[in-house]
């Protein structure tokens, strides 16, 4: 009996180990919910801490121009940093992602063209 005890108890060992270790493949599968309250950065420059600024998309010069506005726009930013947090990829893939489930949801092609039949175009 102790035998199965001691068995069972390095079976489960080597169990939660090697999940422990390969965390990242499975992990992202689980329903985690997400938190309750999040608070969201309210100016450019806190939007610039918390990651929302690359160099394809710079905010330095709003916060060095003194522009007074509340920064981005506080839905877009949720969406967003909820990208970057659950898919673990940069601000710059975030807002790619971001905007593709929007033309998406709008029914509007990955290249800026509506996809509604009635679509009258001159180039």
């Amino acid at each position: 009996m102790t035998y199965m005890l001691y068995s069972l108890f390095f079976f489960v060992l080597a169990l939660v180990t090697a999940a422990f270790f390969t965390r990242h493949r499975w992990i992202h599968l689980l329903p985690i919910p997400e938190p309750l309250y999040a608070r969201l950065p309210t100016s450019f420059r806190e939007d610039i801490e918390a990651g929302l600024s690359s160099s394809a998309f710079d905010l330095g010069g709003n916060v060095e121009a003194g522009d007074s506005r509340q920064g981005l726009d506080d839905a877009g930013k949720k969406e967003v940093m909820r990208i970057m947090k659950r898919r673990g990829v940069d601000f710059d893939e975030a807002r790619r992602i971001f905007m593709q489930e929007r033309f998406k949801k709008n029914n509007i092609g990955a290249d800026g063209i509506p996809r509604d039949p009635k679509f009258v175009s001159f180039s």
